[in-house]
């Protein structure tokens, strides 16, 4: 009875987990999985599990640090230093680089969003993804975190049962999963889409969206168990999520060129007749609203945090940053604009501030003054550091990508 109240209360605690999880898993997630598995077979699928795992370690500290504290990553943050000017200058770089971050993937977001919902209703993707804007601006004006939980965790439910149901049904080799998740290798030229695998996962501003979602789910410390739990539980089923995407594609289309996922309706016809468009669509529409839906809600969050405004979808000030961000998206979609160069920027930046970011938390939670008995231990040290130093030499890697592709 009491194993029973105890899964039960598991299971009622998830939603913010599930937030960060949907967040991560976009158009650009769905895009990469697909290239990753039709252009490296098998072979890549070590880094999606190391993406999780790093996931996982990372947003863990986070939860930790906001039940103990009762603050946001925002406050810890400006609360580390001493010095004004040095605090003054990482604060408004952090909220700078993520807040553009969020701006300039909002429209490939919405664009996203409506290639599964324009194949699906036969219209032009930029004349969906104004009205999908639309429909995140009113989600953010009028609704709250449970809202927005409820519709993650249904989102994330038609991911699953599409993609993994996917996955299944087509029979893979189950020889060639195992080699690809206990035997990493990198092979040639999959350098950059390793890296692209990692940096779709682990995202800056999940941390201040996750900190904030946990204030208004959780009470304080004695339900960091069930915390913890919706953590591993919701970033471990997208990582299942992610992991069938790329699986199925490895299995369908290895070899192919790849630019979108519906790339996989052919070859599932067979199986799925012609629903298979169709399914895969529905999985790509919920990916990219997911997503959608975390980019204003990662700059809101960000932003709050940073400069101690009210948090949580409540507060006025939280809302106008939210619907500034997607009235961007809403606007560029409409206009079918792609910002190729602001969102080399925003990855060049991003590739500065996730390091950095990780090694603050990293730093934080490591206090004992602050932290006392729920600070690192010894192998959580161990784990962290690995993270942290390998989270830091692919936002280097990524940021030296993205300004030779801006300078060449």
């Amino acid at each position: 009875m009491v194993v029973y109240k105890n899964l039960s209360k598991v299971f009622k605690s998830i939603g913010p987990g599930m937030i960060i999880t949907a967040s991560f898993i976009g158009p650009g997630t769905v895009t990469t999985m697909t290239q990753g598995g039709a252009g490296f077979g098998y072979s890549l699928l070590w880094a999606v599990v190391f993406s999780i795992i790093a996931t996982i370690v990372l947003q863990e500290m986070i939860i930790r640090l906001s039940l103990v504290t009762r603050e946001g990553l925002g406050e810890a943050i400006q609360e580390l230093f001493a010095h004004k000017i040095g605090k003054l200058i990482l604060v408004w770089f952090t909220l700078i680089a993520v807040t553009l971050g969020c701006a300039a993937y909002i429209s490939g977001d919405l664009l996203g969003t409506s290639l599964g919902a324009a194949y699906l209703l036969h219209l032009p993707s930029h004349t969906v993804a104004p009205v999908i804007g639309i429909i995140i601006l009113l989600i953010g004006l009028f609704g709250n975190y449970r809202f927005l939980e409820k519709i993650m965790i249904v989102l994330m439910v038609i991911m699953g049962i599409i993609f993994i149901t996917t996955m299944i049904v087509i029979k893979p080799d189950v020889t060639g999963i195992l080699k690809g998740v206990f035997a990493p290798t990198i092979p040639n030229g999959s350098i950059i889409t390793v890296i692209a695998l990692i940096g779709t996962t682990v995202v800056p501003y999940n941390f201040f969206i996750h900190s904030t979602a946990v204030h208004e789910r959780f009470k304080d410390l004695t339900e960091l168990k069930f915390a913890r739990w919706d953590t591993i539980i919701s970033i471990a089923v997208g990582g299942i999520i992610s992991a069938a995407i790329l699986i199925s594609a490895a299995t369908l289309i290895k070899g192919k060129e790849v630019s979108s996922i519906i790339q996989l309706a052919d070859p599932l016809k067979p199986i799925f007749g012609e629903f298979a468009p169709f399914i895969i669509s529905i999985g790509l529409f919920a990916a990219g609203l997911s997503s959608a839906i975390a980019s204003p809600t990662g700059a809101a969050a960000t932003i709050s945090s940073l400069l101690g405004w009210e948090k949580g979808m409540k507060s006025k000030k939280y809302k106008t940053v939210f619907a500034a961000i997607i009235l961007i998206g809403i606007i560029t979609s409409g206009l079918g604009f792609e910002p190729i160069q602001v969102l080399l920027v925003a990855q060049a930046l991003n590739g500065i501030i996730l390091p950095i970011v990780a090694i603050l938390i990293f730093i934080i939670i490591n206090k004992k003054q602050l932290m006392g008995k729920y600070a690192n231990n010894l192998w959580l040290n161990i784990l962290g550091f690995i993270v942290v130093l390998i989270v830091s030499f692919l936002g280097v890697y990524s940021l030296i990508d993205a300004l030779t592709s801006i300078f060449k």
